[in-house]
């Protein structure tokens, strides 16, 4: 079984994480665990954020590591919160504060659209030449109102119309199946078969 360092310390991302890569012979190992303080995430992109929490947390380590970086972009508010999704209302903000903040920015404007953004960097090495990087997006709007008691951050007031729910309010076994996360992971999977049967 191959050891790999997850780069994230939010317990939301770790149990998703946890639960995807169950059926894969992977030894996850939070980065918390291994006394890795958090990476700086100073990029406007968040294939660049992730890249260099991957980079942070295999050096840190001298093992391989797992990084992503996921956030909101409203389409109104032209991409925010983006890539300052998780302190959006400020570096201490909790959950709430930057629902609210969000929700607060959107106040009048009639396209109410918004995509999950989930950027999944894997490296071998701190100098892994080719990270296996995957970029996908996942569409809904934003509501108002808060539905639902599953998931975490923005998932309450995102709203998925062919489902008539919030994300919130999905299983997360439903949700694994459909969210940006989920598909950011089972295509880094995809890639990282290809390379195995390309014996790289």
């Amino acid at each position: 079984m191959k050891k790999l360092v997850l780069a994230s310390n939010n317990a939301g991302k770790l149990r998703e994480f946890s639960e995807l890569l169950a059926p894969v012979h992977f030894e996850i190992i939070p980065q918390g665990a291994l006394g890795i303080p958090e990476a700086e995430e100073p990029y406007a992109t968040f294939v660049e954020n992730a890249l260099a929490k991957a980079r942070h947390a295999s050096s840190a380590s001298g093992l391989p590591a797992l990084a992503d970086d996921s956030g909101i972009c409203a389409h109104a508010l032209q991409g925010a919160p983006g890539v300052l999704s998780a302190r959006y209302a400020g570096i201490e903000a909790n959950s709430a504060a930057n629902n609210q903040k969000l929700i607060s920015a959107l106040q009048g404007k009639s396209d109410r659209g918004a995509h999950y953004v989930c950027a999944l960097v894997m490296i071998n090495s701190v100098d892994d030449p080719e990270p296996v990087i995957v970029q996908t997006r996942w569409y809904g709007q934003i509501q108002d109102l808060a539905q639902g008691s599953h998931g975490f951050g923005y998932d309450p007031h995102f709203f998925l119309p062919e489902l008539g729910l919030t994300v919130a309010q999905l299983e997360p076994e439903r949700k694994n199946a459909l969210s940006h996360r989920g598909q950011a992971l089972r295509e880094l999977l995809i890639q990282l078969s290809h390379r195995t049967k390309l014996g790289a």
